[in-house]
């Protein structure tokens, strides 16, 4: 399988270097939306979507003024969505069979309009909440206007299968997936938020979303997070107690398998930079050792 690392759309709020920990940068931060196309046997596979089309030509109502002007200011463009991206690698809308989610964040899901026909996967638990809109906080951050129109979710519950992946609870056999496409439950920032994980001739890599948020919190040696983003996490999570669990399991799992999974995060730019590196010259690894830098991080393969 091929793997392509897309980020549709830059968010840009407010903080610059106590945000995103860029060193040499001024003005706004800069987070990705780092979303995964997966060139599969039977079509396209889409990890995430990111921003739509439609959040671009009318990003009001569909999504929150508290993100939108506020917190996250997303430097909403065309060129940016998924879709469009996908276009220029020579592919078109339909060839998008399956769109695997780590969650309904507005951030994550807002291209599903954009590909009608695909099937939709994602744990039972996040659909359940995302459609519940039981908090002010969940109907900021689940904008139903992004998937009203969607009918083919496939949904899958967790517990009870004694699946495991490198330790992990995992979700196999995802309905008309290959087998090297797999969930991993991350619970915490939502309660049904999710990893994906994908074999790829490389080894394994694994679609963290937002279980954290900065390279440095998957430092073997040292954890470290910028204070703005310390604060995004505290405010945008529904379990901190697991959230902590779990990021504390990505360190664990960094540590003793970090030459046979790449862990990355979905807001992430210098994660992203350097994977989208290794996309373009695969016969160069910069990604084999983590260098413990704020300025220029590696991943763990």
């Amino acid at each position: 399988m091929r793997i392509h690392h897309l980020n549709c759309t830059t968010m840009c709020p407010p903080g610059g270097r106590l945000m995103d920990g860029r060193k040499g940068f001024v003005g706004p931060a800069a987070l990705t939306c780092h979303c995964l196309l997966v060139e599969g046997s039977q079509g396209l596979i889409l990890v995430d979507t990111g921003f739509g089309l439609q959040d671009v030509l009318h990003p009001r109502p569909r999504l929150s003024p508290m993100f939108l002007d506020v917190l996250c200011r997303p430097q909403l463009a065309e060129q940016s969505t998924a879709i469009r991206q996908i276009e220029r690698l020579g592919f078109k809308a339909e060839d998008v069979r399956d769109i695997v989610l780590t969650h309904l964040d507005f951030d994550h899901a807002g291209g599903l309009d954009d590909f009608p026909h695909a099937r939709v996967h994602l744990l039972a638990d996040e659909y359940r909440q995302a459609t519940a809109q039981a908090t002010p906080l969940d109907r900021r951050r689940f904008r139903p206007l992004q998937w009203m129109h969607e009918t083919n979710w496939v949904t899958y519950p967790t517990g009870g299968s004694g699946d495991r992946w490198f330790g992990f609870e995992c979700v196999k056999d995802l309905k008309g997936l290959p087998p090297e496409i797999l969930l991993v439950p991350l619970v915490g920032h939502t309660m049904g938020h999710a990893g994906v994980a994908i074999q790829s001739d490389e080894g394994w890599l694994l679609h963290a979303g937002d279980a954290y948020f900065y390279h440095g919190e998957m430092d073997r040696d040292r954890y470290r997070c910028t204070p703005g983003l310390r604060f995004y996490q505290k405010l945008m999570q529904k379990d901190g107690y697991m959230r902590w669990y779990n990021l504390r399991r990505l360190r664990e799992l960094v540590q003793r398998h970090g030459q046979d999974v790449t862990v990355f995060c979905a807001h992430d730019s210098l994660e992203f930079e350097l994977l989208e590196e290794r996309e373009k010259a695969p016969t160069v690894s910069p990604l084999r050792t983590f260098i413990a830098s704020e300025s220029s991080p590696t991943l763990h393969m």
